[in-house]
């Protein structure tokens, strides 16, 4: 731990400042609500999850918001079987070379992580250039809830949802009040978190917005991080039946990699900016609901690639915008009882410029590419509840690529609702990437002979509540394999992208959750992953075992996390020699309502003290310390 005094005077000023009446505010209650479970990301409407021959983990606002993190990605690992986030240090992802924050599911996600798909409200967050998720960009303080489909999701969302589908669902208020937040918390390596944020319902316009300012020093020299992230969403019931509504998200973050251990660097500095929005017109009857949907998100970096400590600055930077804009149309139908198909058509235009800028001469670019490409898709999914205990799923997509062509991707599943709160699920599901712009265009190993890489998954699940529902019990096995996987390898003496890499794993994922007595729960999740071919950042046996306790003035909580047989380099002559990784995570937090609506918290992270490396030569943080304030109101 270090620098604890800043902690300690910071977790008391942050209690004297705030002042607060002691009137009932009904909105900071703790109780628990019984409302009917549904899902958005399985389909393109809400729907009972037991519907759906697809494993779809969420994560609620409340469980995002009781660990005080800053991105959802930690609690995602934490809760979510099969699913691990790479980390390197205390706060911040960052980008290219040293960055972190790869999503893998049953141990796809590619490397950058191209084969995860993350949704804000349904559509596709990525950069335009690269394929990937910007990491640093998914907050907690915009998200209601997080849907993760694990396993293919092409279906419905396209290239990149191989692997699966991270939907950040954001916030909107859904009765009449007006809400506001103030988040205050710092701690260890001069760690701050602070933001702002607002909810209005107000007949029938509604709107959710949000800031946060974020920074720390890092653990490491030359490893500091800040971030400014705004948030906003709108929305207008026009009728009864029809609404419309906006979003916009803009962040700009400076990251600093200090290279690793053995091989530290100076000035390798990245600046970024990002920005997304989207306009939706949506309707909702009892036959039919639907939405249109355009969006558009894009960005500007600027890389310093850095040097080592007994090398010379570099001479040139790093400067690329890419931008990704599109259109998402679907309307699903009860055609007769028991019934729902959705038809849909997807379009995305995408591409950017990348260029190399002197720093003598910021008149003498050279460029790297300037590219666009754009992809066409029409899908349909029928589903149908054929008896009360049984329901079945069909669908298929086509899907067209400016520069791969075609693919078609099936879909098929069935789902029995069994006595006594049980099921069953089966499915059949086909995913696919398709090439991104770098790895067609850019750097030394590009080939644009490239095609799709492809995916099958199968795999069937069990779900069961016992004891009125205060026991839930799941486990999924599962099998996939991919082919044609886009992989570097030496050509005629040349490093070249060649479609040539396969994969094929198996496992098991297991979920229990006990509510012992009232406000006193218990969950713990496991995953087993097998591997054809060893996979950097999948964990072989992922283990997370949490207890929480909900009280009207207090909220207490720990975790462990067990984590066996983590690549973190792989030696490709011979696996046996590749690094793994083990380790224990403890971690608490707790939190105490002094008036109401206004609570102070503290948590703290790995509590053991543990030595352990996610992404290779970079040591992650001892324990670490946060505290501060949080008040509605």
């Amino acid at each position: 731990m270090k620098k604890t005094s800043f902690l300690l005077s910071f977790i008391l000023c942050g209690a004297l400042a705030v002042t607060a009446s002691e009137t009932a505010d009904s909105r900071d209650s703790l109780k628990v609500v019984e409302l009917q479970e549904v899902v958005a990301t399985g389909t393109r409407s809400e729907v009972d999850p037991r519907l759906l021959p697809m494993t779809v983990s969420v994560v609620s606002q409340e469980r995002l918001e009781e660990r005080h993190e800053t991105s959802i990605l930690p609690t995602l690992t934490e809760e979510v079987p099969g699913l691990f986030v790479t980390q390197r240090g205390v706060m911040g992802y960052g980008v290219s070379t040293g960055g972190s924050g790869g999503i893998k599911v049953r141990g796809v996600g590619g490397a950058p992580n191209t084969d995860m798909l993350v949704l804000i409200d349904g559509l596709p967050q990525y950069a335009g250039l690269y394929g990937h998720p910007i990491a640093d960009n998914y907050q907690t303080m915009m998200a209601e809830r997080v849907e993760v489909i694990r396993g293919p999701a092409s279906l419905f969302y396209g290239s990149n949802a191989m692997g699966g589908v991270v939907n950040i669902v954001t916030r909107q208020p859904k009765n009449d009040t007006v809400l506001t937040g103030l988040h205050l918390q710092g701690g260890s390596y001069y760690t701050l978190d602070a933001g702002i944020s607002n909810q209005v319902k107000k007949g029938k316009f509604s709107s959710s917005v949000g800031f946060n300012y974020v920074r720390t020093d890092g653990h490491r020299e030359n490893m500091k991080f800040d971030e400014y992230n705004g948030f906003v969403r709108l929305g207008y019931e026009l009728t009864d039946h029809w609404k419309i509504g906006a979003m916009g998200n803009v962040a700009y973050f400076n990251s600093q990699n200090p290279g690793t251990v053995d091989a530290p660097l100076l000035e390798n500095d990245m600046h970024i900016l990002r920005g997304t929005a989207s306009l939706s017109v949506e309707n909702h009857y009892d036959k039919t609901s639907g939405a249109i949907r355009i969006y558009y998100s894009g960005g500007h970096h600027i890389i310093n690639d850095g040097y080592a400590v007994e090398g010379t600055p570099q001479t040139q930077l790093y400067h690329h915008t890419d931008f990704m804009a599109g259109a998402s149309v679907y309307q699903s139908v009860a055609f007769f009882r028991g019934n729902r198909t959705t038809f849909g058509f997807d379009y995305q235009h995408f591409g950017g410029h990348a260029w190399n800028q002197p720093t003598a001469n910021a008149n003498a670019n050279t460029d790297i590419i300037i590219k666009d490409q754009f992809e066409l898709a029409g899908y349909v999914d029928f589903r149908q509840q054929v008896v009360s205990w049984f329901a079945l799923d069909a669908g298929i997509r086509f899907d067209y690529h400016s520069q791969s062509g075609m693919q078609y991707i099936p879909q098929g599943g069935l789902s029995f609702i069994l006595p006594k709160e049980a099921e069953i699920k089966a499915m059949v599901s086909r995913g696919f990437r398709n090439p991104t712009i770098r790895e067609l265009y850019m750097y030394k190993p590009a080939n644009d002979s490239l095609h799709a890489e492809n995916l099958m998954n199968y795999e069937i699940s069990y779900r069961q509540f016992l004891l009125n529902h205060r026991i839930r019990l799941v486990l999924n096995i599962f099998y996939l394999h991919a082919t044609n996987m886009i992989t570097t390898q030496m050509v005629d003496g040349k490093p070249k992208n060649v479609n040539t890499g396969e994969m094929k794993n198996c496992g098991l994922e297991a979920e229990f959750a006990y509510n012992i007595i009232k406000g006193l729960w218990l969950n713990a999740n496991y995953s087993y992953l097998h591997m054809s071919n060893p996979q950097l950042s999948a964990p072989e046996h992922k283990l997370n075992v949490s207890l929480n306790y909900h009280h009207e003035r207090f909220r207490i909580g720990t975790n462990l996390q067990y984590i066996h047989g983590l690549y973190t380099e792989l030696t490709t002559i011979n696996y046996q020699l590749s690094i793994k990784q083990n380790y224990v995570l403890w971690n608490a937090h707790a939190a105490y309502r002094i008036w109401r609506g206004l609570w102070v918290n503290i948590k703290a992270d790995n509590l053991l003290a543990q030595e352990y490396e996610i992404n290779k030569g970079f040591p992650m943080p001892r324990t670490t310390v946060m505290g501060g304030f949080n008040w509605n109101f």
